[in-house]
């Protein structure tokens, strides 16, 4: 109103502001936020976009922790949700458990492994396999090892090219699956001086690392897509491997990355 009375009527600055008692420095704010609003509106919508499963909170990380800007979560969130980009949860019914023993965390890489299988099918109705490594102590996915079958012989030759790079264990948990406590397995366990860990049968949450893993693997990607062949499901695995260690926030980690962890320690 101040402003119509200057530019209608004639008046002075000072004299519509102590009409409408408002002070000077009101009448003449301007607002400076509306392009960065925008920017941080355009990175909340290519993020939800390319990671349909991400919630406020990895949107967040990700823009403070892996891309450096230093926005309010408070701001970052208004514009979150005047997008309309929450997640609807499902709420779903708690039961009561007893609380299972704290896993122990490696204090440094190579440590302690996990590894474990997952199982989906292709467009024509075929099973296959997925094999996931993961090191406890930064969470990063070492491989995804993805076909039709996968013996014995497949684990040991995809755990030594991981090993080529990464380099060796000093123990290796996992579940008690055929092909973990077969012979070749633990006699190739033995021979590099290897520590299977089996957990209780039935018990996976002492697997919890790798579990959690498999749930982000299935719900970041996975279920996301039809899959024509192995060759198709092996190449979204290692384009997704790449992007969950160098620009995924993780929140077992406080919100950096696996190889943000891993530069921290070395």
């Amino acid at each position: 109103m101040a402003q119509r009375s200057v530019a209608e009527h004639g008046l002075s600055i000072r004299l519509a502001c102590s009409a409408f008692s408002i002070s000077v420095t009101c009448y003449r704010y301007q607002p400076r936020l509306s392009d960065e609003n925008a920017e941080i509106a355009d990175w909340l919508m290519r993020l939800t976009d390319t990671h349909c499963r991400w919630g406020f909170g990895l949107c967040f990380l990700y823009l403070r922790n892996v891309k450096g800007f230093r926005w309010n979560h408070k701001r970052v969130y208004r514009i979150y949700r005047e997008l309309e980009l929450n997640l609807r949860i499902k709420p779903r019914k708690r039961l009561r458990r007893e609380v299972p023993e704290k896993l122990a965390e490696p204090e440094a890489i190579n440590h302690v492994w996990s590894m474990d299988f997952m199982h989906d099918q292709l467009s024509d109705g075929r099973g296959f396999r997925l094999f996931n490594v993961i090191d406890d102590y930064n969470r990063e996915g070492l491989g995804i090892e993805v076909d039709l079958s996968l013996p014995s012989a497949r684990v040991i030759r995809s755990l030594e090219q991981i090993m080529e790079w990464r380099g060796k264990p000093k123990a290796i948990r996992c579940d008690n699956g055929p092909e973990y406590v077969s012979g070749p397995l633990t006699v190739w366990a033995e021979q590099h001086g290897i520590t299977l860990q089996y957990i209780q049968p039935g018990k996976p949450q002492q697997n919890a690392y790798v579990e959690r893993y498999n749930r982000t693997v299935r719900t970041d990607w996975l279920s996301l897509y039809r899959f024509e062949s192995i060759a198709d499901v092996q190449d979204a695995a290692t384009e997704w491997l790449w992007t969950y260690n160098n620009e995924r926030p993780n929140m077992a980690l406080g919100g950096i990355t696996p190889k943000q962890k891993l530069a921290m320690a070395a």
